[in-house]
């Protein structure tokens, strides 16, 4: 199995680290219907895929995973993401933790905030202060595997959770290799920093250009780690959006939805700081005007090919794998994202898949 808790690219500041001549390793990110599930994650695994991710939107991304491990054995699983705060610490500790035995210790546990009205309104889930709060939700995890890994007392106490009870009759007892790492996904320094703080890895989010990754983001980890008095590994994850397909009208189909996500992407608050970091804040107020108008089929006609080329990689299979290495050099894992993925779609990210395995 890959290792899934390597350093970030030593240019970046962990010097114990040489990136691969060949560049990061990829896998696929899921988003199709769960009746192709199964047979999709052991394609990936057959294709010589790293890893297989999975978002939660509108399944349940460990029930999906569940079945994933079952049909497969080597490739790693990962959430990408879950929302931490859906559930208490307890609750993912336990999911977390079956999942990380059942699939014989193949699990990322790719953790998000979300946004405080999904949180509060669809969860019916508290939301304050979302970067402490995540900080202190890794520790929480991490105090309740020690206890079950260790048999010692459960004595969490902070400041949005406790966690002081811990009978022996409820405890899983310890596994036999590592507890889930633990990768956040972020954009804001904050939660880039806490991520650095806390985590195993940081999950780049697809509405992330290479040059806000190498100016603000990865110079953010590092900031992270030297206050945390961090030097152990730690990874970086790429969402890479692609725009692919075997002939120029599969192409052309993806590149216009991947326009209409891209432009999705720029309608929500939480990315103007990447597109200011362009000098595209107008392209926020058009999309997020769009968006209150209910324009959704119209949004990708916001979104130029220099946006396009800089938020996504467009190309038939073997231009695609070229380009993930030269654009994703940093990081360790890219994982590939689709505006849809139908038959074609899905043979396109496979073909990708094993071009970038040689």
């Amino acid at each position: 199995m890959q290792l899934t808790q390597t350093p970030h690219n030593a240019a970046h500041g962990d010097p114990g680290r040489i990136p691969p001549a060949s560049g990061p390793v990829v896998g696929l990110g899921f988003h199709a219907s769960f009746d192709t599930l199964r047979a999709t994650a052991a394609a990936v695994e057959e294709a010589g895929g790293n890893g297989f991710f999975v978002s939660e939107a509108d399944h349940d991304a460990f029930v999906m995973l569940t079945a994933a491990a079952e049909h497969t054995r080597h490739v790693t699983l990962g959430t990408a993401v879950a929302i931490a705060f859906a559930r208490t610490p307890m609750s993912l500790a336990y999911t977390a933790h079956d999942l990380q035995r059942l699939s014989g210790g193949r699990l990322v546990l790719g953790l998000g905030t979300q946004i405080a009205p999904h949180v509060v309104k669809r969860f019916g889930m508290p939301w304050s202060r979302p970067a402490a709060r995540m900080k202190e939700y890794v520790a929480a995890l991490h105090a309740i595997w020690g206890s079950w890994q260790a048999g010692t007392k459960l004595s969490f106490e902070g400041d949005f959770y406790t966690h002081t009870l811990m009978p022996q009759a409820f405890s899983p007892g310890p596994l036999d290799g590592p507890v889930p790492a633990i990768w956040l996904a972020g954009v804001g320094p904050k939660m880039v920093e806490v991520a650095a703080e806390v985590a195993d890895g940081l999950f780049l989010h697809p509405m992330t250009s290479a040059d806000y990754r190498d100016q603000v983001m990865l110079p953010s980890v590092d900031a992270g780690r030297a206050a945390a008095r961090r030097s152990g590994p730690f990874a970086v994850a790429a969402m890479a959006t692609v725009a692919t397909g075997r002939t120029d009208e599969e192409i052309a189909a993806s590149v216009a939805l991947t326009k209409r996500q891209i432009a999705f992407y720029a309608s929500t608050p939480a990315y103007l700081p990447v597109l200011a970091h362009h000098g595209w804040e107008e392209l926020h107020h058009a999309a997020n005007e769009g968006m209150r108008r209910g324009d959704y089929l119209t949004l990708g006609e916001l979104v130029d090919d220099v946006v396009l080329e800089t938020f996504a990689i467009v190309g038939d299979p073997r231009q695609v794998a070229e380009r993930l290495r030269e654009r994703y050099q940093p990081v360790d894992q890219v994982i590939l994202t689709m505006p849809f993925q139908d038959a074609a779609a899905q043979a396109a990210a496979l073909e990708i898949l094993a071009l970038c395995r040689h």
